[in-house]
């Protein structure tokens, strides 16, 4: 259902998002889990919620020496803090609440944190951040997470439910190859933002969202003269439900499927 207090500008503002990622704590995690830390996954649901301005990520590397590569890939800035006795145990949590709240007070342009971390220390940089006008993400995992971290953020996302399967309509196997991954891409991008409970899916925000996470991203390479004629061919096909918002006369997805 469209929601006519809502238009396209309204709903068009873009989060410029500062990640910071407390990789030993992430590291604990995953040894009790044995399964191997994915960072594009994290980061491909923050480009779901804005645009992805800072990533940093704090540990001994020396000790974790096998993500350096996929991290370094993923352009995420590596701050090297030695664990130098017993007492260190806790410096790059000092050096992770030191640099957020920094760049807290010199970046005004950045407006929401989004800390890896389950550790329940962070829970007072969380409240500084929020003092300061933050929106503030949390990512941790189930069964090393603090809930009164959780609690304390305005959202936390389980690494967990990352994977969490979701109902999606199926895209035929005979379409041309061009024309499928066109219309995969509207879909994941659609089902990124009903996860974001946007229930009002105006064109542009679907393109500005599928932009963010695919830059190179052009409909004319999969054979569309515009985004909107995109849009129509997934209706004729029986995928995608459009409307046009009466207000500003531009489409909206109003669900998947054929009319009924």
């Amino acid at each position: 259902m469209i929601n006519s207090h809502v238009g396209p500008q309204a709903s068009s503002h873009e989060s410029s998002i500062a990640v910071f990622i407390d990789f030993e704590n992430f590291a604990l995690g995953f040894e009790r889990s044995r399964k191997r830390f994915e960072i594009q996954k994290v980061l491909e649901r923050l480009l779901e919620k804005g645009k992805v301005i800072v990533k940093k990520a704090y540990a001994d590397w020396t000790r974790y020496s096998t993500y350096k590569q996929a991290l370094h890939e993923a352009a995420i800035e590596l701050i090297e803090v030695p664990k130098r006795s017993a007492a260190g145990k806790n410096s790059a949590d000092i050096r992770m609440c030191v640099d957020a709240i920094d760049m807290a007070h010199s970046k005004s342009h950045i407006d929401t944190f989004a800390l890896l971390t389950g550790d329940s220390d962070f829970s007072p940089l969380v409240s500084k951040l929020k003092e300061n006008g933050k929106r503030v993400i949390g990512v941790g995992m189930k069964n090393s997470t603090s809930m009164l971290l959780v609690d304390n953020c305005d959202e936390f996302v389980y690494y967990e439910d990352l994977e969490r399967t979701v109902t999606a309509p199926e895209i035929k196997d005979d379409l041309p190859k061009l024309k499928k991954e066109a219309f995969q891409m509207i879909v994941d991008t659609i089902l990124a933002l009903k996860r974001e409970n946007r229930d009002t899916l105006y064109s542009s925000m679907i393109k500005d969202t599928l932009k963010r996470k695919k830059p190179q991203f052009d409909e004319s390479y999969h054979g569309y003269r515009t985004f909107q004629d995109l849009l129509e061919d997934m209706e004729r096909h029986g995928v995608l439900t459009i409307t046009i918002d009466p207000r500003s006369g531009t489409y909206v997805v109003s669900g998947f499927g054929k009319k009924p």
